[in-house]
């Protein structure tokens, strides 16, 4: 497991927004409140320890995003960072999209191990020389030099959102990506910044009409005219950019009828969508809410296919998980590389795995204790309140409700996953459970 660093930053600027591997899984990016994106990359195996898996190491931190004003609406622009997204590496760079609630930027992580020495018109210094001196011409040479990580920002897409960005998606065709926010989808070329074209709008001709918002969006992993979008109401829509410029008239609907009986004032709130991940086979869909995940066929639109209680012993807590605003958090949902175990994040630092052949599901903990090397990660029990204790159970009133794991994500085809656990980011590798694998 790693550490977070510096940990006594005021305003806990360096809680960690999201956590996104790149394609190969050999780079891991996240974000913080503060604006910041710290990127690791792992070591490779070393030769003389065949069996030491290649740990992961700080390789670039760089400010992505400042604070700022909005003059015309008085309000803050906060710098956390929301998303971060990997383009498919096509050259020796790599490139990231990362998003605040208003701006998208382009970076280039390019490394240099050379530098150009013995300019004519320049010094070692890099001053301009007096051109009365030099009487003679050389060529320049590179010479090594230690390797320096830069990053550049090459693009800032801005401006085209009234809400707050809530997801960035890269579509399959490397050209393309789409931002959403509360009400509206936006798509943009890569190269072109200074316009984006509008792919989906929910906001009513009133205002007080307003019955949803839209909170997650993903493209397709190999279809590039089809994309998802959740909303607050529990429902997915499938969108097909063939059929329409605007897509508002969706092609599919996701929607669990909801059962009259288990009813309550909480029902809405628990049940909008907090994220939403298409398999990477591209066959099904996984979703978030309160209290569950789904697992969605894009093939059958009345129920999910699976649904699995990620802590249903909170079901009878919600009364104070509504006054302490914890109802409200949106938890984030990953698939491992073969699409058969899906993870998500809870409280008390705990994060679920489900396997979806065995059925079998097992709790974690991402602690200092657990994240020593070579420790093996014990399964948690959390009981409800009133229930037979075993040994080692924790009472769901003891839960800490601060520590929460909202953003996971798997390494895109090893057992290698990320957790961010406020401050800090653990890194879990090789088996993780022997129940689960």
């Amino acid at each position: 497991g790693r550490e977070g660093e510096d940990r006594w930053t005021e305003g806990q600027t360096d809680i960690i927004s999201t956590v996104e591997f790149n394609h190969t899984g050999e780079l891991l990016a996240t974000g913080d409140k503060g604006g910041r994106v710290v990127i690791f990359q792992r070591e490779p195996e070393s030769k003389t320890e065949p069996f030491s898996q290649g740990e992961y190491n700080v390789y670039s931190t760089f400010q992505s995003h400042e604070p700022e004003f909005d003059y015309l609406k008085s309000l803050e622009i906060e710098e956390k960072i929301n998303k971060i997204r990997w383009l498919p590496q096509q050259n020796a760079a790599h490139f990231l999209l990362s998003t605040n609630d208003k701006t998208i930027k382009l970076w280039k992580v390019s490394e240099r191990d050379k530098r150009p020495e013995g300019y004519n018109l320049k010094d070692e210094e890099g001053r301009i020389k007096d051109i009365s001196t030099v009487t003679s011409l050389q060529v320049p040479v590179l010479k090594p030099m230690d390797l320096m990580v830069e990053v550049t920002p090459r693009r800032v897409f801005a401006n085209a959102h009234t809400y707050h960005i809530n997801s960035i998606s890269v579509n399959s065709d490397y050209e393309t990506y789409m931002s959403a926010d509360d009400l509206r989808i936006n798509l943009w070329n890569l190269d072109i910044t200074d316009r984006s074209f509008n792919i989906v709008d929910i906001k009513p001709a009133n205002m007080e009409d307003l019955t949803e918002v839209i909170t997650a969006a993903e493209f397709h992993p190999h279809h590039c005219n089809l994309f998802v979008y959740s909303s607050s109401k529990g429902t997915l829509r499938l969108c097909d950019m063939r059929e329409a410029a605007l897509c508002d008239k969706h092609s599919k609907l996701f929607e669990e009828p909801e059962d009259p009986s288990a009813r309550s004032f909480f029902s809405e709130i628990i049940s909008s969508v907090s994220d939403v991940k298409f398999s990477h086979s591209g066959r099904y869909l996984l979703t978030r809410d309160y209290l569950t995940a789904k697992v969605w066929d894009l093939n059958m639109e009345s129920k999910p296919l699976e649904t699995y209680q990620v802590h249903d012993y909170l079901r009878s807590k919600l009364c104070s998980l509504y006054e302490n605003d914890c109802i409200f958090d949106k938890f984030e949902c990953a698939w491992n590389g073969a699409d058969s175990v899906i993870m998500t994040g809870a409280y008390n630092n705990f994060f679920r795995m489900f396997d979806r052949n065995t059925k079998r599901d097992v709790t974690l903990e991402a602690s200092r204790e657990s994240s020593k090397p070579r420790a093996v990660l014990k399964p948690r029990r959390v009981c409800a309140a009133g229930g037979k204790r075993r040994k080692d159970d924790i009472s769901v009133d003891s839960l800490d409700f601060t520590k929460k794991i909202l953003h996971t994500a798997w390494h895109p085809t090893e057992n290698i996953i990320a957790i961010a656990a406020t401050n800090n980011l653990y890194i879990f590798q090789d088996k993780l459970n022997s129940e689960m694998h």
